[in-house]
């Protein structure tokens, strides 16, 4: 995951994300580095890290930005802390989210 933080894998697309909760905007904030040498997306919202209210925040923010039901995106690991994996699975095959997903990522880069 050197180059970015989207992985293929056979349910779809698995996600590197770095969640700061209790900020003041809900955002995609862009790329950060990760401890293991990846790249992880990097997002704020608003909600509290407490009772699942940031992984829902976090799970409503990305789901209208991918245009994707927010029922398609987990939260697979990392339920209780700022570095989390989701898995995206859609309608399409995982490599056309991926590609739909990348696209996206050159979009807020752009911005």
């Amino acid at each position: 995951m050197p180059d970015g933080p989207f992985r293929t894998v056979p349910e779809g697309v698995r996600v590197a994300i770095r969640v700061a909760p209790g900020a003041s905007a809900n955002r995609v904030m862009g790329l950060v580095d990760t401890a293991d040498g990846g790249r992880a997306l990097k997002v704020s919202v608003t909600a509290a890290p407490e009772g699942g209210k940031a992984n829902a925040a976090v799970v409503k923010l990305l789901a209208r930005a991918w245009k994707v039901p927010k029922s398609s995106i987990k939260v697979v690991s990392g339920v209780v802390e700022r570095n989390k994996t989701l898995l995206v699975t859609d309608y399409d095959d995982a490599r056309s989210l991926r590609q739909r997903l990348n696209k996206w990522m050159e979009n807020i880069a752009d911005e």
